[in-house]
C-alpha cells in the first residue's frame, strides 16, 4: 500500500512542477496563484498545500532538485585531464538537455535569478575545489578565473537553450572547453 502512496505523491509533485514551469513561460512567478496552479495540474488546493507552502516554495523545490542532481553528477567526475573535462562538459549538457523544459524556463524565461546564481555557485565551487586539489593556482585567483569561465559557460548554455539546442551537446562542449582552455584562439572559423 505504501508503494501506491509513494507513486501518487511523486505523480502529484511532478504535475505541480510541470504546471509551474508551463505557467512561468507566460507569467511572472508573483502573478501565479495556487488556485491557477491547481487548476492547471488538476489537483485540489489541499493537495497542493500538503506538499508546498506557495508557488515560491514549489519553485525552490524544483531548483533544489536540479542543483542536487547536478552536484551529484559533478562529484562523480574528475576534471584532471582535458579530455575528461570535455567529456564531463558534454555529459553536463546532456543533463541540461534531459531537463530542457525546466532549465530553459529557469534560465531564460523566469524573472527569478536565484537558479542561475545557484548554478554558478555549484560550478564555481567545483572548479575551485579541483584546482586547489591539483595545486594549479591559489584560491583567490581560482575564484576570479572560475567566475569568468562559469559565467560565460552559463550564457553559452542559455543561448543554446533559446536556440532549441540547435547543436549537439558535444559541439557546445567543445566550444566551452576550447574557450576555457585557450581563449578565443581555440576557436576555429567554422559554423
Amino acid at each position: 500500500m505504501i508503494e501506491k502512496v509513494d507513486r501518487r505523491i511523486k505523480y502529484t509533485r511532478m504535475v505541480l512542477k510541470d504546471s509551474l514551469i508551463t505557467l512561468l513561460k507566460t507569467k511572472h512567478l508573483s502573478a501565479i496563484t495556487v488556485k491557477e496552479l491547481c487548476k492547471h495540474a488538476d489537483v485540489n488546493r489541499s493537495t497542493f498545500y500538503a506538499h508546498y507552502k506557495d508557488p515560491y516554495d514549489l519553485l525552490m523545490n524544483i531548483e533544489e532538485e536540479i542543483i542536487k542532481g547536478l552536484n551529484t553528477y559533478l562529484n562523480e567526475q574528475n576534471f584532471a585531464e582535458r579530455q575528461k573535462a570535455l567529456q564531463t562538459t558534454e555529459k553536463l549538457l546532456e543533463y541540461v538537455a534531459t531537463n530542457y523544459k525546466i532549465c530553459h524556463t529557469l534560465l531564460n524565461e523566469s524573472e527569478n535569478t536565484s537558479f542561475e546564481s545557484k548554478l554558478m555557485n555549484v560550478a564555481r565551487n567545483f572548479l575551485i575545489k579541483n584546482w586547489l586539489t591539483e595545486n594549479k593556482m591559489g584560491k583567490s585567483k581560482s575564484e576570479y578565473i572560475s567566475t569568468f569561465i562559469v559565467s560565460g559557460s552559463i550564457h553559452v548554455i542559455k543561448h543554446w537553450l533559446v536556440n532549441n539546442m540547435d547543436k549537439p551537446p558535444q559541439q557546445i562542449a567543445e566550444i566551452i572547453n576550447n574557450i576555457a582552455n585557450n581563449g578565443t584562439r581555440g576557436i576555429e572559423g567554422s559554423g
